[in-house]
C-alpha cells in the first residue's frame, strides 16, 4: 500500500511512492495518446506542450489537478533519473513554502519541486517551462544518470 500524505493531495504519495506514481500515471497517459514519455530530457518539452494544451481549454484548475499532479511527478521522474536526484518527503516549512508534500533532493544538498513548476506552467503559461527547469538545474550529477 502506498502512504499518501498532504492536504488536499489525497491522491500524491510520499517519497517512497513517487516512482510507481509516475510510472502508473506514464502507462494511463501513453496507451490512451501514444504520447513518448521515456524519461528523457527531451520529453520535458512534451510536458510543457501538454500544459500548454490543457491551458488552452480554460478549465478549472481543480478538474485537471490529477494530470498536473502526474505531469509532475514525470518530471520529478526524469530529474531523480537523469540527474542524480531523489524523492524526498518535504517536512513542514518545506510543505508551506513549495504548496506541495514531496520534491526531489539533488546530490549537492538543495531541493527543488517538479510538481510545482508544472503547477507554475500551468498558471504562467510559457514563462514557466519544465524543460528549461531541468537545463538549469543546480546540483546535478555530473555524469547522466540513468535508473530505470
Amino acid at each position: 500500500m502506498v502512504e499518501r500524505v498532504g492536504e488536499g493531495e489525497s491522491q500524491l504519495p510520499g517519497a517512497t511512492g513517487m516512482r510507481g506514481y509516475a510510472a502508473e500515471f506514464v502507462e494511463q497517459l501513453t496507451v490512451r495518446n501514444r504520447l513518448p514519455l521515456d524519461y528523457s530530457v527531451a520529453s520535458l518539452r512534451l510536458v510543457d506542450l501538454v500544459v500548454d494544451g490543457l491551458r488552452r481549454n480554460a478549465p478549472e484548475r481543480a478538474q485537471i489537478d490529477a494530470v498536473l499532479r502526474g505531469l509532475g511527478a514525470y518530471t520529478g521522474e526524469v530529474i531523480v533519473r537523469r540527474a542524480g536526484g531523489r524523492w524526498v518527503d518535504f517536512g513542514d516549512e518545506q510543505r508551506e513554502l513549495f504548496r506541495q508534500s514531496v520534491g526531489v533532493r539533488m546530490p549537492d544538498g538543495r531541493v527543488w519541486n517538479p510538481l510545482g513548476k508544472v503547477v507554475n506552467r500551468f498558471e504562467a503559461g510559457s514563462e514557466e517551462s519544465v524543460q528549461r527547469f531541468y537545463l538549469l538545474l543546480h546540483g546535478r550529477a555530473r555524469k547522466a544518470v540513468c535508473q530505470a
